[in-house]
């Protein structure tokens, strides 16, 4: 269920909480040089799998290529990504992880080294609704992977959920809690010691 959830896309949903108020649709600039500036933050998830079911967890990311998610009880599972590949372990099963490819899922847009959403064919959607700017971008060498929506508050902007589609219109919507910039060092993105642990 995790992969499947997983490569369906990444997080998304309505929202889950009020959002603070907006004064502006951000523009794709803004949104670019935001999403630069996150280079280690931490914090919660929900996420919505393609099924209708919910997990939560917590979610770090460390730009660029890194993130990882800890999945609650009781799919105690958990994903990696680093040095272009993504990992989807799940600790019950002892077995050996699943390995993917990191440009096979939209995500890989948000972690690329440098944002640009200004970049010609990767926004396919812009829009304002008064409280938060969605952006809609995929990846134009690659659109067969699929789609990340993404959205945002202002007043300082920031990061709220995304939704991934992929290629077969399967979605997966995460919604984030506060991502709080802090020190992560590199080995929480490496696989192998997560493995040693099974041992």
């Amino acid at each position: 269920m995790i992969r499947r959830a997983f490569t369906a896309g990444l997080l998304a949903i309505g929202t889950l909480a009020a959002l603070p108020a907006q004064a502006q649709q951000l523009s794709l600039g803004q949104i670019s040089r935001y999403l630069n500036t996150l280079k280690a933050v931490q914090g919660s998830f929900t996420q919505i799998n393609a099924d209708g079911t919910i997990s939560t967890g917590t979610i770090a990311i460390k730009r660029p290529g890194k993130v990882r998610f800890d999945y609650n009880p009781p799919e105690r599972a958990l994903v990696l990504a680093s040095a272009g590949a993504v990992y989807i372990l799940d600790r019950k099963l002892n077995a050996q992880p699943e390995t993917y490819p990191l440009s096979q899922t939209p995500l890989s847009i948000i972690l690329d080294r440098t944002v640009d959403l200004t970049r010609a064919g990767m926004v396919t959607g812009h829009s304002y609704d008064g409280t938060a700017t969605t952006v809609t971008a995929q990846d134009p060498k690659r659109p067969e992977y699929g789609t990340i929506q993404l959205k945002f508050t202002g007043n300082p902007v920031q990061l709220r959920q995304w939704i991934i589609t992929d290629g077969d219109g399967n979605q997966t919507t995460v919604v984030l809690g506060e991502l709080e910039a802090t020190a992560l060092p590199n080995r929480m993105f490496y696989i192998d010691p997560e493995l040693a642990k099974l041992r």
